[in-house]
This record gives structure tokens, C-alpha cells and sequence, in this order.
């Protein structure tokens, strides 16, 4: 069963259980800064599952796109993603574990036609905090699966939280048995030596953890996912991600242009290759900051080992076509902005290959200070310095080393290595932590006065201005948006002043519901029209502003204090930022 079906399948099955049909958000989130990327498909849902009502009521329906950034340096193996596709379907304070598990014992079994016998499942055992899941347990008898196949564990395995506070609660987990035998007659689905592939996850969100403790949400809710690659894969009987349709065809092209036979290279080109096209298609650039680097970062990778594979760079755009191509039926949005992917992505990689030149003349340097001082390894330190400073592959050293008689240390800078990829994961996950639920007081200043802001750079700059990305914490505001030339000072001063004239005015702000069509014809700003479902929820900030937004807001813009514009720069082409203070 290919992809696209499963999705089908999956998107129609819940609709007709009474789900509402929701489109994917982007997968850079709009006005969150805790997060680089939409990571999973109840992140753009966290107001809604704490209470706040969702325009399309309480039972939604979705295929979201992800992207998970912990785990590129394992991107090669036979597993590891870095984008995705989850798709999910959510209960706000509508039905709970009952009817969840039965909805996905139905759909695993009648729609997919997973056998009853290749269905295992876990629940949650319990501790002080949480009483043992037995109603989930019994949900699972009643729909079919035995007790043998049922299993209990603690929180490392069968609780959900995003981050270290926020909503949260126990989850009950499906897991497809692969046929392969048991590695140990203790092997259960916590194993991971690949007969127990988890398929679903289906967390009943009832509580909402802070630096107190756990405390119980004002209504119970479920929030699922299912790896739409995985279960292809599984259903397709193949071994791998990269054996499904959505891969297999870049991955023939490589092997057929390749003069060097390399799969983990191969795996690694195909995969950062259709990472970095989603994340272009919704909005990203290469850069040296955030999710810019983590692009950056992809499409590097990607060369790196096209490199690896000897093949000729100037089938590059040959083999995003292919890619693109494998993609356009689940995403046909693709096939618009082509030109551009394709464009991005070689200009990165030509840049990078000047990065490896000027990598290359700095080792010809270290090579020949080590020489000369009598040394005959160089430090890992050094290594560590090329690959950080220059982008240039340890394995490149230690290659340009051997051809001059040096030994490379690469031992203690695989330390080095470690050491800072433990510090990027924690730099991560502090990206994700709790920072969902972040909409404290100030945050909620500096939402809307990014609205505010929007609406003056429109009359002092034209009507071509539209946002293109935020990032808000409680000590600052930053804004993108669409412009083509620096602002001087007298525009930045007529700017600043007319925020503070609209924050003196005391403008109420309100908030209206209504048809995503209405609110077009009444001339409301969306940055991505396409997110929002049928019925769309609309700020309205006297005649001064109108906007497609989800909120929170304050009652009035009398409360913002004052605004004050610290810095104004070029984001990228033909975009400006704009990073301003409340004082």
C-alpha cells in the first residue's frame, strides 16, 4: 500500500468517525520561538488541548509535517528521518480511551488489514503520580488482543510530555511484529532489536505538568500519531524507509551515477535531499542561525556525500527533480516552487564547495606546521576545529593526512564530536521545552504587537509589506518581513511612533470567527493561508489591523507599554528583520 492511500485511508477513516479535516501547519511555526521546526502534530494544537475552544470543534483530523532535528548524524542507517510525516487525530475533551482504542484497533485491522496476530500494545504501569492504565488495558481486551500481548511500563516508555512542562499523561502504544524471532526470551516491544516496530502512539492528555508537579487539565484529552514512512514500510514489506516509493527512485538514480558503492552515503543523500526540499518549499533559507543552520547543516551533508559517492555534481538538479517527483502526490504544492528549491539548493551547494577549498588550505597549513615541528599526528583538536570552523569532514583530514604520512587523532576527537553533539541535542530539546505552552504575560504583549507592527510598516513602507516569520520570547520581539532595501532612520522613527500612537489610542482588540472565505473578502493578512482550516479565528484591532491568527492576545493595546525598535537588518533576499523591545 503506498503512501498516499495510507493517508487516504487514514484522513477519510476519522472523518467519517465525525473529525474534522485540518490542514498540516508549516513546518517553520508561525509566531514560536521555542521550537526550530513543527516537530509534531500536536504542537500547533497546545492552546486548544489546555482549554482554548478550536474553530473546527472537538474532534480533528490531520497529516502534519515534521521535522526532528536530534538525530541527523544518524541519518544513513535503516531507520532515522529527519522529516516526516505524522498523522493524527485528536479528542478535544470529546471522547477519551475507549473509543480511542477502539477507533484504532478498527482502522489497524478492517482499513489497513494489519492481522489481529501482529498487533502488540503497551500502557502505562503506573507510580505516585498516575494510578496503573487498567482502562486501557481492558479497552485493548475488549477489541481483541490478548493478555499476552498487552505489556506494562513506567514513564521512560509509556508517558508523553513535549519537553520537561506542559500537557501530558500516559500513552498507550501499538507495535506491529515484524516475524523476525526473539533476540531474547525477555525481548518485548522495549526492545529494539527490530521485531517490535511501534506504529501508533495514542496519549491520553489529563494532566499538565509544572515545576510543582502534576496537576489535572480541565478536560481530558487524546492526541495520536502514526509515522505515515514507517507503516508504508511495514505494509510494503520492506526493510527500510528508503526501500518505499517515496526514496526508491533517488536512491536507483545515485546508484546507477555513483563510482563509489556507499548505501549509508546513498540513504543520507536521499533523505537531507527531501528534508531540505520540505523545509524550502515552507519558507527556509541556509544560514548560520537556527533552523537556517539546520538547513544549511542538511544540504552540506548532502554534498558532502555526493561527494563521498564520486558522483558529478552537475546531476544535482537531476536528482532534486527525481526527488521532487517522488514526493508531488502527497505534497503537489512542491511542483509551484521547483525553480526555487532547486535554486537554493545549488547555490548552498556551490558555496559549499568553496568551503571545502578553503578547508583544504587550511589543513595544507596544519599539515605543514605539524611537519615541521617533528609531529606526526594531528590533534583532534584541529580536526575538530576544520570540521566546526570550516565545514570539512573529519573523514577528509584524516584521508588528506594519510596522503602525507600523518596519522590523524581521531579517537579523542570523536570525544570532541560527541560532547558537542550532546550539547546540540540539549540545545534542541530547550528549544522544545515547555516553550508550547509559553504564552506568559509578555509573550502575549509581543504578539500583538506584532500585529501592530505589521500594520505600521504597511503605511510607511507600502502595501507589497507582508510577514514573513517571527520569533517572540518574554524578553524580546523579532520580526521578518517582505521589503527590498534597508530602512533608514527616518522610516524606523515613523514606524516606531505610529506602534506607540496605536498603543496610546487604547485600541480594543477583538476576536472574531468566521469563514476562512469572509475573512479573505474582508481583507485579512494571513502568512499561511493554507494552514487554516474552513472556519478561522481573526483578530481585529480597530481599522488598524486585521489578521488570520490563533491567538493570545491582550484585551486591548493601552497595555503594551512602549515600543521601542533596537535593530533593523537583512534576513534574507528581499526579506528585512526587525527586532524590537516593550518597555
Amino acid at each position: 500500500m503506498k503512501a498516499i492511500e495510507i493517508r487516504n485511508k487514514y484522513i477519510n477513516f476519522f472523518k467519517n468517525h465525525n473529525h474534522a479535516v485540518i490542514p498540516s501547519a508549516p513546518l517553520i511555526p508561525e509566531n514560536d520561538p521555542s521550537v526550530l521546526f513543527t516537530t509534531a502534530g500536536m504542537q500547533p494544537l497546545v492552546p486548544y488541548l489546555l482549554g482554548q475552544k478550536h474553530p473546527e470543534g472537538t474532534r480533528l483530523t490531520d497529516f502534519q509535517k515534521c521535522v526532528r532535528t536530534n538525530d541527523i548524524d544518524e541519518v544513513g542507517d535503516n531507520r532515522h528521518l529527519t522529516y516526516f510525516e505524522m498523522l493524527g487525530n485528536w479528542s478535544l475533551g470529546d471522547y477519551f480511551k475507549k473509543e480511542s482504542i477502539a477507533m484504532s484497533y478498527e482502522f489497524l485491522t478492517k482499513e489497513l488489514g494489519i492481522p489481529n496476530e501482529k498487533i502488540s500494545v503497551t500502557c502505562f504501569a503506573g507510580d505516585d503520580d498516575c494510578a496503573r492504565d487498567t482502562v486501557a488495558e481492558e479497552c485493548w481486551k475488549k477489541a481483541g488482543i490478548p493478555e499476552d500481548r498487552i505489556f506494562f511500563f513506567g514513564k521512560d516508555n509509556n508517558w508523553w510530555i513535549a519537553g520537561e512542562e506542559g500537557p501530558c499523561g500516559p500513552d498507550t502504544e501499538m507495535f506491529y511484529d515484524t516475524g523476525k524471532p526473539k533476540c531474547s526470551p525477555e525481548c518485548d516491544p522495549s526492545c529494539d532489536c527490530g521485531k517490535y516496530v511501534e506504529i501508533w502512539n495514542n496519549v491520553f492528555m489529563e494532566f499538565y505538568k509544572d515545576k510543582n508537579g502534576y496537576r489535572k487539565l480541565e478536560q481530558q484529552n487524546v492526541d495520536t500519531g502514526l509515522g505515515l514512512e514507517r507503516m508504508a514500510m511495514l505494509l510494503q514489506g520492506k526493510e527500510t524507509p528508503f526501500d518505499i516509493e517515496l526514496f526508491e527512485p533517488v536512491m536507483k538514480k545515485l546508484e546507477e551515477l555513483q563510482k563509489v558503492d556507499n548505501i549509508q552515503s546513498r540513504r543520507i543523500v536521499a533523505e537531507h535531499l527531501r528534508s531540505s526540499i520540505m523545509i524550502i518549499n515552507d519558507g527556509g533559507r541556509p544560514s548560520n542561525v537556527d533552523r537556517g543552520y539546520i538547513l544549511r547543516r542538511l544540504l552540506r551533508r548532502m554534498t558532502r556525500h555526493l561527494n563521498k559517492l564520486e558522483i558529478d555534481l552537475n546531476n544535482l538538479p537531476e536528482i532534486i527533480d527525481i526527488s521532487i517527483d517522488s514526493s508531488k502526490e502527497l505534497y503537489p504544492e512542491l511542483l509551484n516552487s521547483k525553480d526555487t528549491i532547486k535554486q537554493v539548493i545549488i547555490e548552498e551547494k556551490n558555496k559549499f564547495i568553496k568551503t571545502l577549498k578553503n578547508g583544504e588550505k587550511e589543513f595544507e597549513k596544519v599539515a605543514n606546521k605539524a611537519k615541521a615541528a617533528g609531529e606526526k599526528v594531528i590533534a583532534a583538536e584541529v580536526v575538530f576545529n576544520l570540521y566546526e570552523t570550516y565545514g570539512f569532514p573529519p573523514e577528509m583530514t584524516e584521508e588528506l593526512a594519510r596522503e602525507q604520512n600523518l596519522k590523524v587523532d581521531m579517537k579523542n576527537y570523536q570525544k570532541l564530536f560527541e560532547e558537542h553533539q550532546a550539547k546540540s541535542r540539549l540545545g534542541s530539546e530547550a528549544k522544545f521545552k515547555g516553550g508550547l505552552a509559553s504564552t506568559g504575560e509578555m509573550e502575549t504583549k509581543y504578539h500583538t504587537a506584532t500585529h501592530l507592527l505589521n500594520a505600521a510598516l504597511k503605511v510607511v513602507l507600502g502595501d507589497h509589506v507582508h510577514q514573513k516569520g517571527s520569533n517572540i520570547t518574554a524578553e524580546r520581539m523579532r520580526f521578518d518581513f517582505s521589503h527590498g532595501a534597508k530602512m533608514t532612520d527616518e522610516e524606523k522613527q515613523k514606524v516606531e511612533d505610529l506602534v506607540n500612537e496605536y498603543i496610546r489610542q487604547d485600541i480594543k482588540v477583538e476576536k472574531l470567527e468566521m469563514k476562512k472565505e469572509d475573512a479573505i473578502n474582508m481583507g485579512a493578512e494571513a502568512m499561511f493561508l493554507d494552514k487554516y482550516g474552513d472556519t478561522v479565528t481573526v483578530y481585529k484591532i480597530g481599522d488598524v489591523s486585521l489578521e488570520l491568527c490563533g491567538g493570545p492576545h491582550v484585551e486591548s493595546t493601552g497595555k503594551l507599554g512602549t515600543f521601542k525598535i533596537k535593530k533593523e537588518e537583512a534576513s534574507s533576499s528581499g526579506v528585512r528583520r526587525i527586532k524590537a523591545i516593550l518597555e
